[in-house]
């Protein structure tokens, strides 16, 4: 088990490089995290929902992804309060002052049922579990359900990872280790230093000094890596930093409020032609090549925070200056014309309206249902070229064109349910999806940021066949290379 003493530590991309070691050895890791809080979701191949940071461990692990590796999930709200997805399913919606009154023994009994499930179907699996957080939050250790109360279950080794970058290292790790009880802190086995700018060498004397200190080794220091790996959390998308100097297409993303399943723009950080600008709403959006409304967790109240900014007033001049604009599940709810929601799904008080007007800039309406959408979708598209697409939709809304609109819009897909687009006269374009991942299918990919070039006048990009499953098993693949070039791996297995 992968512990931290803090959250963002670097947990996640440990447990995964972990499991890719463990996979070239002939084992069979199995990642695994009791509970994760997180808007980033995936969908199972049985449409079940799981923490996206479990879905690349399990890649790593060369293994199908199953939301039984991370049996609670839970997906903020906003106003203190979670949808709580167990096994896969949402169950119901959490308060954060309740939850544990409400929520731990179900919690409890979904993460020992998704345990013995993955048990269940691999007899010679490996677990390798990630922590959460912080083990040692005195206010919660007795409520934890995913960190040293997971451990002693199933009598894990544990590895405690401590983010040298953030500062305060070594009262990082005598301060969490002080707060353990004594067959607690028996559980602990190693320690990995992460995150280290400059020579290793000059952190020999802390090395030794923290094994003089706490008894437990220190297995090895993980330097700065530069490459852009698959983010842990909001935190990390915060943080990420832009080195392309001489990309020659800007695409800038809203950063909504309540942003969710951000790693769709993963295929795009990795295109060396490109640069991704994280807009505030408040902030000015320039003159990029296409403006990108992503997914939201609470589409309805992300659509009132850009109107409160005045960012729909922005969003309108760029487009009537031939800006182009594409939006991810609820971004494309936004770009239409309404948006109605009867059974206050999206968490509306009573008092707010059921429908409300969008940004007006396709012709769709859009209703939410208690139904949500759950499903892996391999499909063909029509626009901007004909190829097989491979996705997945979560959403609850429901989105269809209005009959007798004046403008004509066309269908992305042969599917003409999930997706439309709108080719301005005068240049530029207006389009939108529910289909999640669709940047990871690399011919449409290149075909959409060609596009982008023709506007501007550059030549196409050469079109790839390869989807971004092969840059992120090289991007795991260099992860793992590190990983055993720094850790002590004979000590560790």
């Amino acid at each position: 088990m992968i512990l931290g003493t803090s959250s963002g530590a670097g947990k996640s991309l440990m447990t995964a490089a972990i499991c890719r070691v463990l996979l070239r050895r002939g084992q069979e890791p199995v990642p695994f995290k009791g509970q994760n809080m997180s808007n980033n979701a995936w969908v199972d191949k049985n449409g079940g929902e799981m923490a996206y940071s479990q879905v690349v461990q399990a890649w790593a692990s060369g293994i199908e992804p199953l939301s039984s590796m991370n049996p609670v999930l839970l997906k903020p709200k906003g106003n203190e309060t979670s949808e709580v997805i167990h096994l896969g399913k949402s169950v119901g919606i959490a308060k954060a002052e309740k939850y544990y009154e409400d929520w731990f023994d179900l919690g409890w009994a979904a993460i020992k049922n998704g345990l013995k499930q993955l048990k269940d179907l691999n007899k010679n699996a490996r677990f390798v579990l990630e922590g959460a957080g912080s083990p040692v939050e005195v206010n919660l250790q007795h409520r934890d359900l995913t960190n040293l109360r997971l451990a002693k279950l199933i009598k894990a080794d544990c590895l405690l990872v401590a983010d040298i970058e953030r500062g305060g290292v070594f009262a990082q790790i005598i301060g969490t280790l002080s707060l353990l009880t004594p067959s607690e802190r028996s559980l602990i086995k190693g320690i990995i230093i992460n995150r280290f700018r400059g020579n290793l060498s000059l952190f020999n004397s802390g090395k030794k000094w923290l094994e003089i200190n706490t008894g437990i080794p220190v297995l090895g220091i993980m330097p700065w890596l530069n490459e852009v790996f698959p983010p842990e959390d909001s935190l990390d998308l915060l943080e990420r930093k832009n080195s392309k100097q001489f990309a020659e297409i800007e695409i800038a993303v809203l950063k909504l409020p309540s942003i969710s399943n951000f790693s769709d723009l993963d295929p795009l950080e990795s295109e060396e032609s490109v640069n991704l600008k994280w807009l505030n709403l408040s902030q000015e959006i320039g003159a990029p090549d296409v403006l990108i409304i992503p997914g939201s967790k609470q589409t309805l109240k992300d659509l009132e925070h850009i109107k409160k900014s005045g960012m729909d007033k922005k969003i309108k001049e760029f487009t009537e200056s031939n800006g182009s604009i594409f939006g991810i599940c609820g971004g494309l709810q936004m770009l239409g014309r309404s948006l109605k929601d009867p059974m206050k799904i999206e968490g509306l008080n009573e008092e707010s309206q059921s429908e409300v007007e969008g940004l007006n800039l396709l012709p769709i309406k859009t209703v939410f249902s208690n139904k949500k959408n759950l499903l892996q979708r391999k499909i063909k598209s029509l626009w901007p070229v004909k190829s097989e697409i491979e996705g997945f939709e979560i959403h609850h809304g429901n989105s269809s064109l209005i009959k007798n609109s004046d403008i004509e819009c066309g269908n992305i897909f042969e599917d003409k349910k999930i997706g439309w687009f709108l080719n301005k006269k005068a240049g530029g374009s207006i389009a939108g999806t529910y289909i999640h991942g669709i940047f990871d299918n690399g011919i449409w990919r290149r075909a959409w940021i060609n596009r982008l070039r023709k506007d501007k006048g550059l030549n196409d990009l050469i079109t790839i066949k390869e989807n971004y499953i092969v840059k992120r098993e090289l991007i795991i693949d260099r992860l793992a290379d590190q990983f055993e070039k720094h850790i002590n791996t004979e000590i560790l297995f």
